[in-house]
């Protein structure tokens, strides 16, 4: 039985286009789209008919840098790919690429076959899988090329977090080498961990505990170097290079050098850095904890060049690196040693709607708010033209989305699976009203009809980005 839905009377906006369009759904793809009032669109039929006069009609998000039920620190990350997820469709993304973890000692595969299993069945809205490298070897080399092949196209390594997943730059660069040959992507954690594990032992023997040190020991000039040393190394081996959650201006400013050199060098950031800074992790009686992450919130002045960077595509994707840790028993492990607060942030509910508000207050287009937020990661990482935009042929992965509706961001009212939002109290124009997955409503007018068990894996291409 072929099932129809058309939408009708929204505005459709693309990384490329806007116009008033009604969207013709066929069997959980986009059939055809057709100006809003001419006889084409008016002889469709359906089934289901989706009124969207006054609002946007979108593609849904994909965020390329998840972590469910991630294992940090004695702890585990709180939402599961059952909560994680269904909470980033109610945030209006349709897609999720999380990361796999390879133990050192063992096979990329064991760590692959272990996310698979903890995913399947479990979510709510379709999702892939990157591949985090902890262990270069002549055995994990071999294995990049078979998972490339079968459709995970991207290996994350780490330049910080020694003696965790941290590579010398030798290991790096042997695995750049292979992801040159392959056709993968090497995304870096771009932070110079072993100076900053000085930086962290020199502080707490001063006896400076407190969250806020966080931010002052992993030092912008650290990831700024990182950077730098990363995109020399991806030259080196003729590789592209992805940085993820980029927070530094100075890191912003490396990117754009290697661009303008006409380097194949991507950059990423994430809300938090966009919105939240050091006056966060400061807040008194250990509520900085919440504000832990890496890389670390910088001070405020450092927003600017990132809204920047996203405007001149020095910076082409903002993803969450959505990796939730409940205040009370998790956040907590690190009172009175800020160096053993989980890191991670919630935020995967909360992107789609916090970029709009960039729209709003002007930093970024209602097209580039698409681009980095649904096109450019389907692209990045071999999802398009089945994810990131609404064209005929691509999935049926639709947002209605409400442009003036106000809300206040609460961990009271929103669907992650931990204890506080790191947007207590923000107040929002625009919000999601109606989500659709593969053409099956996931959230219906503000309520939940998805789903466990409706997203399915999707093995992915390579990096488009890349030719």
């Amino acid at each position: 039985m072929s099932s129809r839905t058309v939408i009708r009377g929204g505005l459709v906006i693309t990384a490329s286009d806007e116009i008033h369009a009604d969207v013709l759904i066929e069997d959980g793809r986009i059939a055809a789209l057709a100006a809003s009032g001419t006889s084409a669109a008016e002889a469709w039929t359906a089934e289901r008919v989706i009124d969207a006069t006054g609002k946007y009609v979108i593609p849904g998000g994909v965020d390329g840098h998840t972590h469910m039920e991630m294992p940090f620190g004695g702890t585990k990350a709180a939402d599961t790919f059952e909560t994680g997820t269904r909470a980033a469709a109610w945030g209006g993304t349709t897609t999720i690429v999380d990361f796999a973890i390879q133990s050192v000692g063992g096979a990329l595969r064991e760590g692959l076959d272990a996310w698979h299993a903890k995913a399947e069945g479990n979510c709510a809205i379709d999702y892939g899988f990157h591949m985090i490298v902890s262990d270069v070897n002549e055995d994990t080399l071999k294995e990049m090329d078979l998972l490339v092949e079968e459709g995970v196209t991207s290996f994350k390594q780490f330049m910080a977090y020694p003696g965790v997943f941290y590579s010398d730059d030798g290991q790096i660069l042997r695995a750049m080498q292979r992801a040159a040959d392959n056709g993968g992507l090497i995304m870096m954690h771009a932070e110079n961990g072993i100076a900053i594990d000085v930086l962290v032992e020199q502080a707490l023997a001063r006896g400076e505990t407190d969250p806020r040190y966080h931010g002052e020991v992993r030092k912008a000039l650290l990831e700024a170097e990182a950077t730098h040393r990363a995109i020399k190394l991806a030259q080196v081996a003729g590789a592209p290079l992805y940085v993820v959650h980029v927070s530094a201006m100075e890191a912003v400013a490396e990117l754009a050098r290697a661009r303008d050199e006409g380097l194949p060098v991507f950059g990423e950031t994430c809300p938090q850095y966009l919105f939240l800074s050091t006056d966060n992790l400061a807040e008194p009686d250990f509520e900085g904890a919440k504000y832990v992450c890496s890389t670390p919130l910088r001070p405020k002045d450092h927003q600017a060049k990132l809204w920047q960077g996203l405007r001149t595509n020095d910076l082409q994707v903002v993803s969450t690196d959505h990796c939730p840790f409940c205040f009370v028993g998790q956040k907590e492990l690190g009172r009175g040693d800020f160096s053993k607060i989980p890191n991670g942030m919630p935020g995967v509910e909360n992107r789609m709607d916090l970029l709009h508000q960039g729209v709003v207050d002007g930093h970024i287009s209602r097209r580039r708010w698409i681009e980095i937020a649904c096109a450019s990661p389907a692209r990045m990482f071999g999802l398009y033209p089945k994810k990131g935009t609404i064209a005929p042929g691509a999935d049926a992965d639709v947002v209605i989305y409400d442009p003036h509706a106000e809300q206040t961001v609460s961990a009271e009212t929103h669907h992650m699976n931990v204890d506080y939002s790191a947007y207590e109290g923000k107040r929002l124009t625009g919000r999601v009203e109606t989500v659709l997955s593969r053409g099956e409503l996931v959230i219906t007018e503000r309520e939940y009809t998805g789903h466990a068990g409706h997203g399915v894996y999707t093995p992915r291409s390579t990096s488009q980005y890349l030719n």
